[in-house]
């Protein structure tokens, strides 16, 4: 029986395990939706001290940064999975978002984010003026011109 390899699994589990700024994703794990005219950023971050969590928006890179504390480091650790420290995640944004408008919530351990898009990038019909009264060619008349 052959053996299925995923390469992205693969590809995270050897950058996590040799880099410690790969943890960074999986230690503020993030989901992105639109509702609307609206985007919705929910991020993980339990255990963080919401004075620590600092979001900002420069150019068009939103950063999201925020710490965990670590316990006493004099103690007998048996399993240490909780990473501490400070975290930061940056993505960068499109064009047609109101970035000055972003507004932020923090409860039972999720950062939300929302951030609406733009008056000039949403949707909008355009009427279209008929200017005079022009007379129509009918079928016939196309033809014998």
């Amino acid at each position: 029986m052959a053996a299925r390899i995923d390469p992205f699994t693969e590809m995270e589990r050897l950058l996590t395990s040799a880099l410690p700024t790969a943890r960074t994703a999986t230690s503020m794990p993030m989901d992105l939706l639109r509702e609307g005219d609206h985007y919705v950023m929910s991020v993980d971050l339990p255990g963080v001290d919401p004075g620590t969590i600092d979001v900002s928006v420069e150019d068009r890179t939103l950063t999201v940064r925020a710490e965990r504390s670590a316990r006493s480091s004099s103690a007998d650790w048996l399993v240490r999975e909780r990473p501490s420290g400070t975290f930061a995640r940056q993505l960068t944004v499109g064009r047609g978002l109101a970035l000055d408008k972003i507004s932020a919530s923090y409860a039972d351990g999720v950062l939300s984010l929302t951030i609406p898009v733009s008056e000039d990038a949403k949707p909008r019909k355009i009427e279209v003026s008929h200017a005079g009264t022009a007379s129509q060619i009918s079928p016939a008349h196309a033809v014998e011109a």
